[in-house]
C-alpha cells in the first residue's frame, strides 16, 4: 500500500498545483485539510474527480470526502477497498 501512498501524494501535488510542497514533506497521517497541508473545499472537488478519472470511484455523498480525505492513510485504504481501476 506504501507504493499507492506515494502515487496519492503526487497526484494530490499534480492535480492540486502545490508548487511549494515536496512529497517527502507529507505524512501519511498529515491532516489534508486545516492544519495540515491547508487544502480547501475547491481542492475537494478536485480530489473527487481525480478519486473518479484514476480509480474509478464515484462519491454518492460529497460529504464521505471529509472522512476520506482525512489524510493520505485514509485516502489509500479507501482507493484499497473501492477502487475498480
Amino acid at each position: 500500500m506504501s507504493d499507492l501512498k506515494q502515487e496519492l501524494k503526487e497526484k494530490i501535488i499534480e492535480q492540486l498545483n502545490l508548487e511549494d510542497v515536496a512529497i517527502e514533506e507529507i505524512e501519511d497521517s498529515d491532516p489534508l485539510f486545516g492544519d495540515g497541508l491547508g487544502l480547501d473545499s475547491i481542492d475537494a472537488l478536485e480530489l473527487i474527480v481525480m478519486l473518479d478519472k484514476d480509480y474509478g470511484i464515484k462519491l454518492a455523498d460529497p460529504k464521505q470526502g471529509k472522512a476520506i480525505f482525512e489524510s493520505v492513510n485514509t485516502m489509500a485504504g479507501y482507493i484499497k477497498e473501492h477502487r475498480s481501476r
